[in-house]
């Protein structure tokens, strides 16, 4: 699957943990066994689910974490080895290929956090597949649903966000991925097969106190205008405007995501 940078995942994480639905966690959090837990994260990249959600819990948790880089794996073993109040294990794992190997039969819950955009919709059959056969609660947290406002706006922000969304739906690694389509496909797969699923808006907000990640996130979607076609004029300006807007502490962005809790009914 693509990769993700530990610099970059470091800009986005404050964004992120600010942004979690905080009911969504509740909802998630009351379906768990008051005895020890142990919870299968998948591409946990440096341990972001732990972050947000360590001393939330009522009982002592076991975490297992997998991904497929095994840079950030070294990251959050680092990160987590000391100060998280639990055990943590990295495994891993390439999900594309091993989503059936996964053990899911010796956790009491499944989370992820900014992953399902990612996955492809055949991935995300067999994803929930395997969930909904396992009977565990599931948390998926931070996926993008395709909406992106900035204030101040520029004429040129709705093309670039319709090239960004297009983009989203290249192959990640796991087949054509569903970008802005997968939470509300995923949330309703689940209700499908009979889970209860509570669903809630996890909007980054960002604005001139993450000028680092405006710089980074926006340079991003002048990639991806460069590589979907999009008039370079038009591209170069917008990109400009942006940098003098975050450089001034003027620009605000939210961006759209989606948090939901499934489990069963």
């Amino acid at each position: 699957m693509s990769g993700f940078s530990s610099e970059w995942l470091a800009l986005r994480e404050p964004l992120d943990l600010a942004a979690r639905n905080a009911g969504v966690e509740e909802a998630f959090l009351a379906q768990l066994p008051e005895r020890p837990l142990r919870i299968l994260d998948l591409a946990s990249g440096a341990g972001s689910t732990i972050a947000a959600l360590q001393g939330k819990f009522r009982q002592p948790v076991n975490w297992l974490l997998t991904d497929h880089d095994p840079a950030l794996l070294e990251v959050a073993a680092a990160r987590w080895d000391r100060g998280a109040a639990s055990g943590v294990e990295t495994r891993q794992v390439d999900l594309a290929g091993d989503l059936e190997g996964l053990p899911l039969a010796d956790v009491e819950a499944v989370t992820t956090s900014a992953f399902l955009d990612l996955v492809s919709d055949e991935f995300l059959l067999r994803l929930t597949d395997r969930i909904v056969r396992s009977g565990k609660p599931f948390l998926a947290s931070l996926t993008y649903d395709g909406r992106t406002a900035f204030e101040p706006s520029h004429p040129f922000d709705a093309e670039m966000c319709a090239s960004l969304n297009a983009h989203q739906k290249s192959d990640k690694g796991f087949g054509p991925a569903l970008g802005p389509d997968a939470a509300a496909r995923a949330a309703g797969l689940f209700e499908d097969r009979g889970y209860r699923v509570v669903r809630g808006p996890s909007d980054w907000q960002a604005g001139s106190a993450a000028s680092g990640f405006l710089q980074e996130f926006l340079q991003g979607w002048v990639r991806v205008g460069r590589e979907t076609g999009l008039d370079k004029t038009a591209l170069e300006a917008w990109w400009r405007d942006r940098q003098n807007k975050i450089r001034s502490g003027e620009l605000h962005a939210e961006v759209g995501h989606l948090d939901f809790a499934a489990f069963p009914a």
